[in-house]
């Protein structure tokens, strides 16, 4: 089996299908299943990709504000782990390695917004306003969105593994690689400074 057949599983999946954020396996069902999915097992492999594929399409999706960004960080995620399948070792979960490699596909991505915007000269704002009834519903439904997506990477991604996806502080310091305290300081920072950008957002409204 090869890496276009995984990628063929993937694509077969829905994305919008809702799973449990984390599906806790003992660690000898998960290492056969694992090595039953680096020898090409096409049920081992479903059971991988099904058990993860909502959660990290969630984070990427919060990450990267797009759907079609995320299911593309999502496919290479996967790519990625049937390649590393074969020499894996169960020093963490498969889930927590899955959710690393998914967060820093997005950072790149996210690197190479920025360097595309500062490339680009910038396109004319068209300040026509809307119906203000629309406006007001836009502005509810995305100024945290906007503010989240202001935060540095790192702290947006703390708060959207322990406060939107609701995983544990110790699970989330694990996937990002860092102390449990380590991970504690940047939500306090995460959460001052979206407060601090609500605050603003709402003077700028006044």
């Amino acid at each position: 089996m090869t890496g276009a057949v995984l990628n063929s599983v993937v694509r077969g999946l829905c994305l919008s299908e809702k799973q449990p954020p984390l599906v806790r396996m003992a660690v000898d069902r998960e290492a056969d299943q694992i090595k039953r999915a680096a020898g090409g097992d096409p049920a081992a492999i479903r059971a991988i990709v099904v058990r993860n594929t909502a959660p990290l399409n969630a984070l990427a999706y919060r990450m990267l504000r797009s759907q079609e960004d995320a299911e593309e960080v999502v496919q290479e995620t996967f790519l990625r782990a049937w390649k590393a399948l074969p020499k894996w070792k169960p020093n963490a979960q498969l889930s927590t390695w899955l959710h690393r490699v998914a967060l820093n596909l997005c950072y790149d991505r996210l690197r190479k917004r920025r360097e595309h915007v500062m490339a680009e000269p910038p396109d004319m704002v068209d300040e026509t306003p809307g119906p203000q009834g629309q406006l007001e519903r836009q502005q509810s439904i995305t100024k945290v969105r906007d503010a989240l997506a202001q935060l540095p990477e790192r702290q947006q991604a703390a708060l959207s593994l322990c406060a939107l996806e609701g995983y544990t502080n110790r699970m989330a310091a694990e996937i990002l690689e860092i102390s449990v305290e380590a991970l504690e300081s940047l939500l306090s920072r995460g959460r001052r400074q979206l407060r601090s950008i609500l605050h603003e957002q709402a003077g700028d409204l006044t």
